[in-house]
């Protein structure tokens, strides 16, 4: 609610009382990380003003141009600015309402600034380069002499600007609006730990054994806030008594079934068994024909591309359920970017791919020490895996594949919706990746598309979620995860 409480007339046995009168709204000056982020950030303010400078337009139409993620971000804005403003152009210097564009969502103006009146003391302090950003400072400046009674904030990604605006007297602060999570250490595990009292405070409605599993409908207080497929734990003196998933929620009452337990020899999904209880639980979802969307989180060396392909091979070779593996992967460098490769697309990749062909060594041994494939059909095998770049699969539709997306932290969110919405009839989609080792610019453990997809798709029936722990690749690196 904004402004001031109209016809309110105090009773005559009763002493007036002042009019409620809301705090004035905040003008927000965006920088172009921001926009460049989220090009629909100028819906995301609510009743608050929102002013875009001339300098933030200048080097978005820099960015306009090619085909990456960040140039299509800047068509969309440019796109977004002009859907608001078209039929306003004579009164600009008043805002423009945001409110039919957004659909209800924003309620507050839109302004484009083109000239700097700045205090002569923010003046000289930026003088001395005449850049982007201190054009930006110097508008949020005229801004707040021109508004005493409002709060004038800078949002940007950008960390530097930010400790520039502070270190001239500005309030400046991260574009948050975007997070689904804080961060990665409050994401849902995919496991739920249940009480040691379980069987004692909870009521039993029905059991029942199906195929060598064994099925309960039951309520209580441990199971009030579980998520379908989600995992279900019990410990025991001597382990775990009980490794479930939840397969049905229905007014209160939680039906669950008993799971394979990977972490038997004779469970082995192409010579590759859990060493861990999350190792597991990831098997299950992704040798389940059920679930069709899974996301694995963790650390490096917990296990989620060899997992994944292993996984995929049996179901691809052994079982046939899908006809192959795609494996598909946004070409982010860590460092100083390469450039070019050459070749075919398979060519380009293979740089890029080092850990899944890495990993798919290691299956292909496996399947030679314990018999599990005949090696003279060894092509067979490699056959079985495709390799895609993120921008080549717009457009595409996958069927009957087993889809692995390697690397998934450094996905926004747009990309993370493409890849999920390609996935046709009779295939499986599989989200891997690890939130500490986001490698594209703007995009933090929270507006990750990694993260979007585990809050966005938590309710999913046939989808499924679980973060590993345990590092297994060696002590090494099981160290430098908790010391580095």
């Amino acid at each position: 609610m904004n402004g001031t409480v109209s016809n309110f007339r105090p009773q005559h046995h009763q002493k007036p009382i002042a009019a409620l009168v809301v705090a004035p709204t905040t003008l927000f000056v965006l920088d172009t990380s921001v926009l460049l982020h989220d090009p629909t950030c100028v819906f995301r303010f609510q009743e608050h003003d929102v002013h875009v400078p001339l300098p933030v337009l200048e080097e978005l139409d820099d960015c306009k141009t090619g085909h990456s993620e960040l140039s299509r971000n800047a068509r969309e804005v440019a796109r977004i600015l002009n859907t608001v403003v078209t039929g306003h152009e004579k009164g600009l210097g008043r805002g423009v309402s945001l409110e039919k564009a957004s659909g209800g969502q924003a309620t507050g103006r839109l302004y484009l600034h083109f000239e700097e009146r700045t205090t002569r003391t923010l003046n000289r302090l930026l003088s001395s380069k005449d850049s982007a950003d201190n054009k930006i400072l110097k508008l949020a400046g005229s801004l707040r002499d021109a508004h005493r009674d409002r709060k004038v904030v800078v949002v940007t990604k950008d960390t530097l600007l930010r400790l520039k605006a502070i270190a001239v007297g500005l309030d400046s602060q991260d574009y948050l609006n975007d997070h689904m999570v804080a961060d990665s250490d409050i994401l849902r595990s995919g496991i739920c730990v249940l009480p040691d009292d379980f069987w004692d405070t909870h009521k039993v409605d029905k059991t029942w054994n199906d195929h060598g599993q064994h099925f309960y409908k039951m309520s209580g207080p441990a199971l009030e806030e579980v998520l379908i497929n989600e995992a279900l734990i019990l410990k025991g003196q001597k382990g775990e008594s009980l490794q479930a998933t939840v397969r049905g929620i229905h007014d209160g009452i939680v039906t669950f079934g008993t799971i394979p337990d990977y972490l038997k020899e004779r469970n082995a999904v192409w010579g590759v068994h859990a060493r861990n209880r999350e190792q597991c639980i990831a098997l299950n979802l992704l040798m389940n024909p059920d679930i069709n969307y899974v996301t694995m989180l963790g650390p490096a060396g917990t296990g989620k591309t060899l997992l994944a392909l292993a996984a995929g091979l049996e179901q691809v070779l052994k079982t046939e359920l899908y006809s192959a593996i795609t494996v598909v992967k946004e070409t982010m460098p860590v460092g100083r970017d390469q450039g070019y490769f050459p070749g075919d697309e398979n060519e380009k990749l293979g740089p890029w791919l080092g850990a899944v062909w890495d990993n798919f060594e290691v299956l292909q041994a496996n399947a030679k020490e314990k018999k599990i494939w005949n090696m003279a059909e060894l092509p067979r095998m490699r056959l079985a895996m495709e390799t895609k770049s993120l921008s080549t699969v717009r457009g595409r539709s996958f069927f009957q594949r087993f889809i692995f997306v390697d690397e998934a932290q450094n996905l926004t969110p747009h990309q993370a919706k493409t890849l999920v919405t390609r996935t046709g009839p009779r295939s499986k989609i599989i989200f891997s990746g690890n939130l500490a080792q986001i490698d594209t610019p703007y995009l933090t453990e929270g507006s990750s598309g990694l993260a979007y997809l585990v809050n966005r798709m938590k309710n999913y029936a046939h989808g499924g979620h679980v973060i590993l722990k345990d590092c297994e690749r060696s002590d090494l690196a099981e160290y430098a995860n908790i010391a580095l």
